[in-house]
């Protein structure tokens, strides 16, 4: 397979693009400590729209990084839960937060000085 990033339908550039989602990197995030339900997700991920959470985990669960189970009882219980594969992410997903903790001081002054010009 020829890996070229720069083609929009490069495979390797469709997991990128799934996993450098800001919703996707939240939910990987959130999913580390254990399985959860759709409307714990919704609540503790400020700004999400339902559809958008629901088009998100999809597409984790569509290449393999999340499982849904549904469990048979009155309302339906969805659990979210990460695989082997989404818990490879886990160290990824550390090393970003943990740069945009640590350089969100430099990027608000390099904001700054672009927005007054």
């Amino acid at each position: 397979m020829n890996i070229d990033l720069t083609r929009k339908d490069c495979p390797s550039r469709q997991i990128l693009d799934r996993i450098g989602d800001t919703w996707s990197v939240l939910i990987v995030t959130l999913l580390r400590d254990g399985p959860l339900r759709f409307t714990e997700l919704h609540r503790r991920i400020e700004g999400v729209t339902p559809k958008m959470l629901t088009q998100t985990l999809r597409g984790l669960e569509r290449d393999g990084l999340v499982t849904r189970t549904v469990f048979p009882v009155v309302p339906p219980r969805v659990d979210y839960e990460l695989t082997g594969l989404g818990r490879s992410l886990e160290n990824v997903v550390d090393t970003i937060t943990a740069w945009a903790d640590t350089h969100i001081d430099d990027v608000l002054t390099a904001r700054g000085r672009y927005d007054t010009r």
